[in-house]
């Protein structure tokens, strides 16, 4: 039936299922593998979501800073959960196909998220610098609608970009090979496999990473910039210190999300270089989310306090 809709639409598809390549070179290291990514999933899973109900109970913790990464932490949950669980079929039963339209939804799927998630840091960047650098304004300015207007226009600006991209690749010819050289179904690897003419699709996927990738990274490093100057000027020593390796976690994992990221999707030419691609992506959809609920809220001590109370009162509960 899929077959005959996409020939009804006129763009020439044979391949009804794509076969996921995976990790061939590491494929007999199934079973440690599976072990190892289900291991750091759950763990990335957990992190995130412990976030969402403490930043959700605590009304301590009903601030800007925490209602944008309770958003950011629910994002990354769904980010990981559209790629991880079907790595770990690949390396525990070695089931490497995937439907033709679930290929096209978990693409969109990962490339929307993972672009309003960029799109989010932004924001959040925006939120420490005014925090930091305009402290006395900082209520009046970043109140409960302006917070909420922000997280939706994260939304607004991905989704419009990121489904014309996927319908214009959706609308290109497959008719062979149907092997995707990657453990989930991206762009590039799409456009790749594609026996028509991708030479406007390729620039569009190109143009659309330059405006959502660097727009973000433009935002953050100049917020970073102004907040490391303000930091600087701080009288006391011990604030400098504080305040210093707070900003330097956050830019080790926004320097892994940033460069993973620019490495897949910024490069006019997305069929170059595509087993680079696959460690790239793996950084960003296992390494990264484990990471950031440590990084951004875990070392907090709000955070700590808040969850030694949630664990007090469920003992009690008991």
């Amino acid at each position: 039936m899929w077959k005959e809709i996409s020939m009804e639409m006129g763009n020439g598809t044979t391949v009804q299922e794509f076969t996921l390549e995976g990790f061939p070179a590491i494929q007999h290291l199934g079973k440690v593998l599976f072990l190892v990514h289900l291991l750091a999933y759950l763990a990335s899973i957990t992190g995130n979501a412990v976030i969402v109900t403490i930043t959700c109970a605590d009304s301590r913790l009903h601030t800007p800073m925490y209602f944008f990464l309770r958003i950011f932490s629910f994002l990354e949950c769904c980010f990981t959960s559209t790629v991880i669980p079907k790595l770990l079929v690949i390396f525990l039963s070695g089931r490497q196909t995937i439907s033709f339209p679930a290929c096209f939804i978990q693409a969109f799927v990962f490339v929307f998220l993972g672009s309003t998630g960029s799109l989010l840091i932004a924001v959040m960047s925006l939120d420490r610098y005014v925090a930091i650098c305009k402290p006395l304004h900082y209520p009046i300015i970043m109140n409960l609608k302006t917070c909420f207007l922000l997280v939706t226009a994260c939304f607004a600006l991905a989704f419009p970009l990121i489904i014309g991209l996927v319908v214009k690749v959706f609308q290109l010819s497959f008719c062979g090979p149907h092997i995707i050289p990657h453990f989930f179904c991206d762009l590039a690897p799409l456009i790749h496999l594609s026996c028509s003419d991708t030479r406007s699709t390729e620039m569009l996927a190109f143009v659309v990473a330059l405006v959502i990738l660097l727009t973000s990274l433009i935002i953050t490093i100049i917020s970073y910039s102004n907040i490391v100057v303000t930091i600087i000027q701080l009288p006391s020593a011990k604030e400098k210190k504080k305040a210093f390796s707070t900003c330097s976690s956050h830019l080790i994992v926004l320097s892994l999300m940033y460069g993973s990221c620019v490495s897949i999707y910024v490069k006019p030419k997305q069929t170059k270089r595509l087993e680079s691609n696959r460690e790239a992506a793996l950084v960003n959809t296992v390494v990264t989310p484990l990471l950031n609920p440590v990084i951004y809220t875990l070392r907090n001590k709000q955070v700590h306090q808040a969850l030694r109370e949630m664990m007090h009162k469920m003992k009690i509960s008991r």
